[in-house]
């Protein structure tokens, strides 16, 4: 578990990262109201095999949706969050859940569409 000093240092960049999955879902004319949550994520602490970085890991669990959000040593961010709703403009489709990735202050991102099983 990372220290809490840790944490608290990161909490503006958790807020960019919260806000900027919930854009992802926004752009499609969606909403997941105020989830994810950055006060409600539990965190961890994950060693790369490879470099032996130590990254920091946020988890949202227990809500209706789950969600995962990796601060990289260097300060890039990947994270990814469930969204689950039906896709606006395509009835065949859902919106399996949306990614954003980069450094917080230019953060990129896509949602995850996913065809229904027929």
């Amino acid at each position: 578990m990372p220290r809490l000093s840790e944490v608290s240092a990161m909490a503006a960049q958790g807020e960019a990262v919260c806000s900027a999955l919930r854009g992802q879902v926004e752009k499609l004319g969606l909403s997941i109201g105020d989830e994810p949550v950055w006060a409600a994520a539990t965190f961890e602490e994950t060693t790369d095999p490879f470099s032996q970085e130590v990254s920091v890991v946020a988890y949202w669990r227990g809500g209706q949706r789950f969600g995962k959000a990796t601060f990289f040593p260097d300060g890039r961010v990947f994270a990814e969050y469930q969204v689950l709703l039906p896709h606006p403009a395509n009835g065949d489709s859902y919106v399996d859940s949306v990614q954003i990735w980069g450094r917080p202050q230019q953060l990129r991102g896509e949602a995850v569409i996913a065809d229904y099983l027929k």
